[in-house]
This record gives C-alpha cells, sequence and structure tokens, in this order.
C-alpha cells in the first residue's frame, strides 16, 4: 500500500484542489499540486512561518500585490539557444520585470512601517530588480504586445506612410462607391482580398475599371476586382508593409539580445514569484478556513482543539477536540454507526497532513500538531471486485501492508477494525493487531463495533476509549468526541422510544449477562457526569476566555495610553523649552542693553539693579528642569548637607548671585545680602560656599534707593481684610520708593472679600495707573498685577 493512497483515503487531494483556487498563476498552482507534507521539523517549521507571514500580510495589507503572469520560461529557452521573441513574448516578460519591481516596493514600504515577518523578507531579497530592462521593453512595445510606432524613428516613418496611402486608396476606392460608378458594383463596400482594398464588381461590368481581379462570389455573379486606379498604390502600400515586418523584426531582435544576459536573473525571479503567490495562496486558504498557526510538538503530542474538517461547512460540522500522544498513544472510538465516528478519525488524519503541509488548520489557538514520519489510513469500503477480495480480505490486505511499514513515529488511522468477518475472530484480531501496533510504538486512532475493544481501552496502558454522543431523546447522534467514555448501543432505549413493547425490552435485558448490564450502567453514568462536567466545563473556558480578552484589550489600551502620555509630555516640554529659550535670549538682550545704558548714565538712574535680578530670575523659572537634574536627590540633599547660620557665605541658586546670610526669617527661610539688595528666601534655594574677601579696588556702581528687602510680590493669603489693607499700605509706599514701574499682589481666591478689598484699595490710590486679574499661569482670579504711572 503507497502512502499517497492513505493521502487519497484522507481527502488530502481535495484540500489541495481548493487551495490551488487561491493562486494567481498556473506555475502557483502547479505548485501546490505538488505539495505534500514533510517530516521534517525545521521545514515544517518555515512552512509554518511562511505562511504566518503571508496571513499577517493578507490581514494588515490585503495579501501580496502579485499580478497574473505567464509561465516565460519557455521564452527564456529560446533566447538562450539565440532565437528572437516576438512582442507578446516579450510583453509577457516586461509583466513579469514590472511585478518584481512593484512586490519590491510593497515589501521595502513594509520595512519602513516595521512590520515584523519572519522568512518572506528574506525571499523578497532574492528578487533581481530590472528596472532599466522593463523600461526598454515597454518602450517598444504595448501590454498586448504590439510594436509601438515610436519604437525607432525609421517606424513611426513607415507606419506614417501606410497610414497615408491607406487612406489615398479609400479615398479612390470611396469615390467608386459613392459615385456613378457605384451603379456597375453588386454593393457599396469597400474590402480586402490577399491584402489589398477591392470592390465587388458585377460579372458583367468586368472591364470598366480594369486591374486585377483577385477573388470571386460562390456564384459567380461578383468579382472582387482592384481598380487599375488603386494597383500603384496598393503596390505602395505592400512595400510599405513589408518595410514594416522588416523593421519590426529588427527591434524585436535588438530587444532580445538587450534581454540575453538577464535570462538567469528572469528565471530567478520567476521562481520567487512562484514561491509568493504559493504562499499567498496558502494564506487566503487559511482565511477561508478561519485557520490557526498550530503549535509543532516533536514529540508528537497532538491536541487539536475545537476541531473540524476543512471539507465540511460550517453549518454541517461539530467542533471536536481530538487529542492523542501525551498521556495516551492509542484511542479507541466504539458505537453505533452514523455518529460521526469516520469523521473524527479523517478530521486528526487530514489536519496533521495540513499541518505537515506547513497549512493552517481549522483549530482554536494553542491546538498543537506533530511531526510524524508518515500517516496511513484503512477507511470505508475497500472491497475489490478486480481482484475478487471481499470487504474483510480488502481490508486486511491494506493493513499488512501498513504492518511492515510503521515505526515510532507513524500515525496509523483505522475505521472499523477486524470488521467483516465473525464478531468472536475479528475482535481477537483487532486486539491482536493493536498490541502489534503499540509494540513498535506508533500512535493509531481506530473504530470499532465489538465490546471486547471497551475492555482492551480500560485495561491496557497508553490506551484509552472514546465515543460518539448520542442522544436518546431525540433518536439522533450529536456528533460530539466523548474522550475517555467508550460507546454504548442505546439498543434498548431506542427500542422502548420507538414503541416496542416493555416486557419484550425486560427479556431482552434478562438475556444479556450481568457483566455486559453493569458495563452499560457504568458507561450511562458515566456519560452523565461528563455531560454535567462538560457543561461546567465550557462555562468556565467561555467565562476565562472572556476575562482574558478583556484583560489584554485593556493592557494595550493602558500601555498605548502611557505610550501616548510620555510622548505628549516630553513634547510639550520640548517645545516650552523652545519658547523659554527663545524668550531668555531676547530679553537678556533686553537687559544688556539697560544695563550699559544705565552704566554710561543714559537711564537716569530709575532702573534698579534687583529689577534686572527679579526679570532673570522669573525668565529662568519658567523652563522645565531636565528630568534627570529633576530627580537627582543625591546632589539636592548633597547642597544643603550642613547648617546654615548668619554670616555664612551662599550662593543664591535661583538668581545665579553670591550673598551672605543675615539672618533667619522662619521656618527653613532666611533673609540674604546680595550686593545692595536684602531678600528673603528658602532654604532650599541656598547653598553654602567659602567666603570671598571684597576686594578693594574700585567699582561702578549703580544708582538705587536702598529700601530694605521689597520684592515684587506681596502675599496676603491667610490675612483678615483690615490686617490686609494695612500690609498693602505700606508695600505699596514701599514699591513706589522703589521705583517699581509692576507688582502682584497674591490674595487667593477664598470667598473674594480680600480680592474685592484689595481692588478697591488700587481703584482709589492716585499712584496705580491700572490693575487686572493675573494670567491663568500666574494665578488667575488669585493674585492681581498693579501697574504704577
Amino acid at each position: 500500500m503507497k502512502i499517497e493512497k492513505s493521502y487519497k483515503t484522507l481527502d488530502f487531494p481535495k484540500v489541495i484542489q481548493q487551495l490551488s483556487g487561491h493562486a494567481v498563476s498556473a506555475l502557483g498552482k502547479e505548485k501546490i499540486q505538488h505539495l505534500t507534507p514533510s517530516s521534517d521539523y525545521d521545514e515544517v517549521r518555515y512552512r509554518q512561518e511562511e505562511t504566518d507571514d503571508g496571513v499577517r500580510i493578507l490581514r494588515m495589507k490585503g495579501g501580496i500585490p502579485i499580478s497574473p503572469f505567464m509561465d516565460v520560461r519557455p521564452h527564456l529557452k529560446r533566447v538562450k539557444i539565440g532565437a528572437a521573441l516576438n512582442g507578446k513574448e516579450l510583453a509577457q516578460i516586461g509583466k513579469v520585470i514590472r511585478s518584481v519591481r512593484e512586490i519590491n516596493q510593497f515589501f521595502t514600504l513594509m520595512r519602513e512601517e516595521e512590520i515584523a515577518l519572519t522568512q518572506l523578507y528574506k525571499v523578497s531579497d532574492q528578487f533581481v530588480p530590472l528596472k532599466g530592462l522593463e523600461r526598454s521593453i515597454f518602450a517598444i512595445v504595448d501590454e498586448g504586445g504590439y510594436v509601438l510606432d515610436d519604437a525607432s524613428t525609421k517606424l513611426k516613418g513607415i507606419r506614417t506612410g501606410i497610414k497615408q496611402t491607406e487612406s489615398r486608396v479609400r479615398q479612390k476606392l470611396e469615390s467608386i462607391v459613392r459615385g456613378s460608378q457605384a451603379r456597375f458594383l453588386t454593393d457599396a463596400i469597400i474590402t480586402m482580398r490577399n491584402d489589398r482594398y477591392v470592390i465587388p464588381v458585377k460579372q458583367e461590368n468586368r472591364q470598366t475599371f480594369g486591374g486585377v481581379v483577385h477573388d470571386q462570389s460562390s456564384t459567380g455573379q461578383t468579382l472582387f476586382i482592384e481598380p487599375q486606379s488603386v494597383v500603384d498604390l496598393n503596390n505602395r502600400l505592400k512595400q510599405y508593409q513589408s518595410e514594416e515586418r522588416n523593421e519590426v523584426a529588427r527591434i524585436l531582435a535588438e530587444m532580445t539580445e538587450e534581454l540575453m544576459p538577464h535570462t538567469d536573473e528572469i528565471d530567478q525571479n520567476m521562481t520567487v514569484l512562484v514561491m509568493l503567490d504559493f504562499i499567498n495562496a496558502k494564506a487566503k486558504y487559511a482565511r477561508e478556513l478561519n485557520g490557526v498557526r498550530p503549535l509543532i510538538s516533536t514529540e508528537n503530542h497532538v491536541s487539536f482543539i475545537q476541531s473540524r474538517h476543512p471539507l465540511l461547512g460550517e453549518d454541517e460540522v461539530v467542533a471536536n477536540d481530538l487529542i492523542l500522544g501525551e498521556e495516551y498513544q492509542t484511542m479507541i472510538i466504539t458505537g453505533p454507526n452514523t455518529g460521526g465516528k469516520t469523521v473524527a478519525l479523517k478530521t486528526l488524519g487530514l489536519l496533521q497532513l495540513m499541518g505537515q503541509s506547513g497549512l493552517q488548520l481549522p483549530v482554536e489557538e494553542n491546538s498543537t500538531m506533530g511531526i510524524f514520519s508518515s500517516v496511513f489510513a484503512d477507511i470505508g469500503d475497500e472491497q475489490s471486485i478486480e481482484q475478487s477480495l471481499s470487504t474483510f480480505s480488502s481490508h486486511m490486505t491494506n493493513i499488512v501492508d501498513i504492518l511492515n511499514r510503521i515505526d515510532e513515529n507513524s500515525l496509523i488511522l483505522l475505521d472499523e477494525l477486524g470488521a467483516g468477518t465473525d464478531p468472536q475472530e475479528g475482535a481477537a484480531l483487532a486486539i491482536a493487531m493493536l498490541d502489534a501496533i503499540a509494540a513498535k510504538g506508533s500512535y493509531v486512532l481506530i473504530t470499532s463495533h465489538y465490546p471486547e475493544l471497551k475492555a482492551y481501552g480500560y485495561n491496557r496502558p497508553q490506551t484509552i476509549n472514546a465515543s460518539m454522543e448520542f442522544d436518546v431523546e431525540t433518536l439522533s447522534p450529536t456528533y460530539r468526541l466523548l474522550i475517555g467514555i467508550p460507546g454504548r448501543s442505546n439498543a434498548f432505549e431506542i427500542a422502548s422510544r420507538l414503541g416496542l413493547d416493555q416486557t419484550i425490552i425486560e427479556s431482552a435485558r434478562q438475556l444479556m449477562s450481568g457483566e455486559s448490564q453493569s458495563v452499560d450502567e457504568m458507561i450511562q453514568d458515566l456519560e452523565t457526569k461528563r455531560k454535567q462536567a462538560n457543561q461546567e466545563t465550557v462555562k468556565a473556558k467561555e467565562e476565562l476566555r472572556k476575562a482574558e480578552r478583556l484583560h489584554k484589550e485593556l493592557k494595550a489600551a493602558f500601555d498605548e495610553y502611557e505610550a501616548e502620555k510620555e510622548r505628549l509630555k516630553k513634547q510639550a516640554e520640548a517645545d516650552a523649552n523652545q519658547i523659554v529659550e527663545k524668550a531668555q535670549k531676547d530679553a537678556s538682550r533686553i537687559i544688556e542693553k539697560l544695563r550699559a545704558r544705565q552704566l554710561e548714565g543714559q537711564a537716569g538712574g530709575n532702573v534698579k539693579e534687583h529689577e534686572f535680578i527679579d526679570a532673570q530670575t522669573r525668565l529662568s523659572n519658567l523652563k522645565t528642569e531636565e528630568e534627570t537634574l529633576q530627580k537627582n536627590k543625591v546632589l539636592q540633599k548633597q547642597k544643603r548637607k550642613k547648617e546654615l547660620k548668619p554670616g555664612d557665605a551662599v550662593q543664591v541658586e535661583s538668581f545665579g548671585q553670591k550673598g551672605t546670610i543675615i539672618e533667619k526669617a522662619g521656618n527653613k527661610q532666611w533673609v540674604v545680602q546680595m550686593g545692595m539688595l536684602k531678600m528673603k528666601l528658602n532654604e532650599s534655594d541656598l547653598t553654602l560656599t567659602q567666603a570671598e574677601k571684597e576686594p578693594k579696588s574700585t567699582r561702578t556702581t549703580l544708582k538705587s534707593y536702598s529700601v530694605g528687602s521689597v520684592s515684587t510680590e506681596l502675599d496676603l493669603r491667610g490675612e483678615r481684610v483690615e490686617a490686609a489693607l494695612n500690609q498693602l499700605d505700606q508695600y505699596i509706599d514701599q514699591a513706589l520708593l522703589s521705583n517699581y514701574p509692576k507688582v502682584t499682589i497674591i490674595h487667593g481666591m477664598g470667598t473674594g472679600a480680600v480680592r474685592k478689598a484689595v481692588q478697591d484699595y488700587l481703584k482709589k490710590h492716585p499712584q496705580v495707573k491700572s490693575y487686572s486679574d493675573a494670567p491663568a499661569n500666574q494665578g488667575g482670579n488669585g493674585a492681581t498685577n498693579v501697574t504704577f504711572k
């Protein structure tokens, strides 16, 4: 028995036929027809990976953009022996080269989009681009192979001459068929005979036009005559046509010669195109089946979860779990006919063949396939009339051949093992054959009617019983495979449902042996418990599936949110820093100009040093601190390592100025003297430094009023209205003495009483030019900006 016969038994050729319908080229279909399962792990894995790549491209891009293409290899062989190709053959080669260019561009874009593929980038890298050759071909021929007028200057001149001559010939003949001589014609038409323009003349008027008779009608009443007046023009036309043929032949020969050095490259491109057509077809077939890429077990642990027969429609197939190899290597499916045993058998074998061929399978995710060295099947009625063999003999002939060829990595599928002979002898033979198969370590799935095999399934190691579920209520099979439960005939239940007298049924029960009855009752109890457990399992699996799907979706959404948040944050910081840096540069230039003017005495002494410092500080604080510096707690801690005390020399970080601590102003606040300016600052803004002796050299001093530590802001938050107004009155006087053009009063929002009192005060003050709420980023309604006159 040849292994190909098992493929046919399992309907593998029908799968191949369906698959080939998705290829766009004859060569792709031919490659599919030669597809066979592989027993090499690396090759199977490679085939599955390339199919998975094709499925990913199909899902994301609609598939590999392969246009239908011809087999140009015969053309290439003719080129190699020096023959010139015709226009149609060149156009077909041009289309192949163009397809290569388009597919190359497609994969280049896929790479740019960083779409992950396991194998197909390597496949596409085998293309040899021939863009120049494509341009040359389609510069002389069109898609259909017609040589274009612009293929050469000479050809264009010849064809112009042809058109002009044809026009003159038709004009002369038109004057005849539409003029006074039309009465000598059998029909007022212009036609062609022997590639020359002629008119149909009545036989009796043949001398009227002179010229040459090229043909006559079947009755002889009409002669097709080339009038003498157009003979010379037709001769010239024939000359042009001859020149045209010679020029076209020359152009095609030159193009063939240009193509000759690239025949091997074109042949390689054809091979890659066929491979991609084949992979694209596998991807489309996977989509048709709702297929899944199976996991691959090197130990032949097969677990097809909710598997479906690929040749049955979804409305007529019942999905089943088919498991073999891990806990048991032999499965015995028992039970009555028409329950679906044979379909389960074929499904396992066919899916295994498809998986080893690199096809995706109609199963659930995380299903696992094995790698079997061979798959043997003996299924159905094999009675041979030609060899005068009975059904039993035919089956035995196949099984003997199988037993002679199996090894520890074989998968064997046997339908109705031992059938067709005496039940006791058949059961004994079946058990003996199963023992022989087990001795070789093969994997086997069989169906049988024999009750003896139920006990065999319980007693033999690595062997399990199974059956197809039968609904006694509806008297019909459910086609669900029950692993671990042997089949029962249900004969008494069916007979009772069909109305057989209960007396007869009870009598039959008594005739059965006690052992058979107890086994039957045990099976019935197992079925009941299995149904209950199965319902609970299905419900639990569904809930788990929903929870996993929800968790996966939520995790993906959260990851996407986090990534987008971080991206937007960094982008916003970068944008803000650019704006602030530009503003700082502009402000620095202005301050430098003001400082220069003041030093030169041009500002009238009205610009104060602390105004420079305050403006510089505000701009510096706008810029977002780098993340690494913000988080550098070690440096910040080191900065405040020593305790501060009056008289210490410190660096004021926010101002970039050095100063001396005068006194403590509160909890972690100090009064610092910076030159002529005293300010109350937070301890975190101060870094202890070595005191420097002030040089005795003379220096230029800025003209200013010393009014103590006067800030450009007054904070009244938490104060009552009366106390707030007292502080405000004193602060406005100090600010005016300091020549501040603007100040900010921070009163907070609260009940609004302090805000109202402040603004009422400002409204009446004679030195206040205007006031308004601070911008949103500076406190909004919680602060008021004041401008002095």
